[in-house]
């Protein structure tokens, strides 16, 4: 890889010693699931989408939404309805509230 990054975490998980005979927790979480930290993060962030393909996907739903109904809501109907799913999701998560 030519281009890398560090992940940074506190000097006190950093310097943490591990157990006797024990790994550093970070080799523990790698054995546990069969991959590295590193894989795990660049799966992360290779399954959440880009600017790009939110805009992408917010384009094909007006697409879909101007077939079916003939029309293309506008940017107030669109805060209007993004609100109400946030309101909405709020009320579904009990740490929300």
């Amino acid at each position: 890889m030519a281009d890398e990054t560090g992940i940074e975490v506190s000097a006190a998980t950093r310097d943490r010693p591990p157990a006797t005979g024990h790994p550093r927790p970070a080799d523990r979480a790698g054995d546990r699931m069969g991959t590295t930290i590193r894989q795990l993060v660049e799966e992360l962030a290779e399954g959440r989408p880009t600017r790009a393909g939110c805009a992408e996907r917010a384009e094909q739903a007006r697409a879909e939404l101007a077939s079916v109904l003939g029309t293309v809501p506008g940017k107030e109907a669109e805060a209007k309805a993004r609100g109400l799913l946030e309101r909405l999701g709020a009320r579904q998560d009990p740490s929300a509230a």
